[in-house]
């Protein structure tokens, strides 16, 4: 599968984030802590050039406590900081504010001896679609005035946002890359909500959930679909969750579209629980 989506603001919005560089001390990447890796945007190296990075690891909530706590010392080892945060019930929100100080001191005290007076902080978020920055600036501005929703492309447009006296927030769209060279990539962010449904094969999608799922957590697929055995062949598992869930199409046959369609809302709707598709072992950043 090869999934191909570069719509117009998002070519538009890469421009506007260079063109705002020279405005901001750091960059805010908001990415899923779920996949924290095939979340991240890899022209952000070449967008940012040299500018501070903060890594935000957000809807951390909805992923494997211990392989976030994996990822957190693996970009330690790499010089850049992340934290764990949850913007949809305000997680972490405290550690942000405290996390940039740390990245820029140094080039505070430089100001300081300059004899600049200290100012607020100023932020650019940026992250791909769907991955939460609305909510994440919502909850440090603690009110609602970023546009949400659940559908990729929201925030159409810049915006600036003041969190307190101690930080101001560049609010940018959601940007993807052209293509996706690894096509697992494009199935994780599928399989996370990150990319429009109407884009996907759905059946492809879950059966790419499925094979995640036999391999690192097969107790709780089991569990969840009434399974005596997992089949090793995916087809044969396909037919009988359909089986188990009573989704018969005509003459007998499973309905396979809409067995894939309760597939992936369930990984979404975390009935297998906590689940990390990155791992910082088999990956690098």
């Amino acid at each position: 599968m090869t999934i191909q989506w570069f719509p117009g603001h998002m070519a538009k919005a890469r421009r506007e984030v260079t063109e705002k560089l020279k405005l901001v001390d750091i960059i805010f990447e908001l990415v899923d802590a779920r996949i924290p890796v095939s979340s991240s945007n890899p022209m952000l190296k070449e967008i940012i050039q040299q500018k501070p990075r903060l890594i935000l690891l957000n809807k951390a909530d909805m992923a494997d406590r211990q392989v976030t706590e994996e990822w957190i010392a693996h970009y330690s080892k790499q010089g850049l900081m992340a934290v764990a945060v949850n913007s949809q019930a305000g997680k972490g929100m405290n550690r942000i504010m405290k996390a940039s100080e740390e990245i820029l001191k140094e080039k505070r005290l430089r100001d300081k001896a300059k004899g600049l007076r200290p100012r607020a902080i100023k932020a650019m978020i940026i992250g791909i679609p769907n991955v939460g920055k609305s909510t994440l600036i919502n909850r440090l501005a603690k009110r609602n005035i970023a546009k949400t929703g659940n559908t990729p492309g929201v925030t159409r447009s810049q915006q600036w946002i003041k969190v307190g006296k101690e930080l101001e927030l560049l609010d940018t769209p959601g940007i993807l890359w052209p293509k996706f060279e690894d096509p697992v990539t494009g199935y994780k962010l599928a399989l996370t909500g990150a990319i429009k449904d109407t884009l996907l094969n759905m059946q492809d999608i879950a059966e790419f959930g499925l094979q995640f799922l036999h391999s690192h957590y097969p107790d709780r697929l089991m569990e969840q679909y009434k399974l005596n055995e997992l089949p090793k062949d995916h087809l044969s598992l396909f037919k009988e969750i359909a089986v188990s869930l009573r989704y018969i199409a005509d003459e007998d046959e499973p309905d396979y579209d809409k067995t894939a369609e309760k597939i992936v809302k369930d990984i979404r709707m975390q009935k297998f629980g906590n689940l990390s598709l990155d791992d910082p072992e088999s990956v690098e950043i």
